[in-house]
């Protein structure tokens, strides 16, 4: 990905992100991207051996990196490992909520407990990890920027009730808390992936996880970790000082499926 990168070298040196989720598939991708460009980068996922796993990928590219293990759900536990953080890594400047997770069901057949399940951990999570993160910042003073990722569709989406209704909730979250978080400096947005190939794409069958709807896309292929990964870091970059608040598809055109009209 280091070969690969459109950014200048070192543009994000001297900086820190901390990315949930970091262990795998899109959050790896923002890790190496914004490692390779000279952030310090910090993983928090809830599997330790994907943690190290990452961090010595990483760390073999030169890149400083560390990881902690995190259940997002866990507001205690989210307090304490950024309280962790700041005193061993240092206050990190940028937040990526990666981490989160779904199940494909009839809406019929969700049960309470599985819906609450996605809730928890899509939109309590995400905020959970927002407020530690901004509450710090806000009492130092310093500015920061959040970044979380989502679905690129966030209408309904058939199959995905629970995860549907996260995302979008998230989505409004991220407009919220960028209209509050402005004046401290706090900058706040989303990135919606379309069909991204990652290693978690094998847990969902064709119909499930789009490869029978790729060939429709206007850019009829999957998406890869790095495109995202490159949006996340011009988020984060310089060039997006003025940017907030922001909701941003990467789906290689798939919401514009369906609404063609025949002429």
């Amino acid at each position: 990905m280091t070969a690969a990168s459109i950014f200048a070298p070192g543009l994000m040196a001297g900086t820190h992100a901390l990315i949930t989720g970091g262990g795998t598939g899109i959050g790896y991708g923002c890790a190496l991207e914004l490692g390779s460009l000279g952030a310090r980068v910090t993983l928090a996922a809830r599997r330790e051996d994907v943690l190290q796993d990452a961090c010595d990928k990483l760390l073999a590219q030169g890149i400083d990196a560390a990881s902690y293990v995190l259940n997002i759900r866990d507001n205690d536990a989210v307090l304490d490992v950024m309280e962790r953080i700041a005193a061993e890594r240092g206050l990190p400047d940028h937040l990526v909520n990666n981490a989160g997770g779904q199940f494909a069901s009839k809406a019929d057949e969700i049960s309470a407990n599985g819906f609450r399940a996605v809730m928890d951990l899509n939109v309590q999570g995400t905020w959970q990890m927002s407020s530690a993160f901004a509450r710090a910042h806000r009492e130092a003073e310093t500015p920061a920027r959040i970044v979380n990722i989502v679905f690129a569709h966030i209408d309904a989406m058939e199959r995905f009730a629970h995860a549907a209704a996260a995302r979008a909730a998230i989505v409004n979250l991220t407009r919220t808390l960028a209209l509050e978080w402005g004046e401290h400096g706090i900058l706040v947005n989303a990135v919606g992936p379309g069909p991204i190939m990652t290693e978690g794409i094998a847990q969902y069958d064709e119909s499930e996880s789009g490869a029978t709807r790729i060939h429709s896309l206007p850019v009829p292929r999957w998406g890869e970790p790095r495109e995202v990964a490159q949006l996340v870091t011009y988020l984060l970059s310089p060039a997006a000082d003025w940017i907030t608040g922001v909701f941003y598809p990467i789906d290689g055109g798939a919401q514009l499926v369906g609404r063609r009209w025949e002429t």
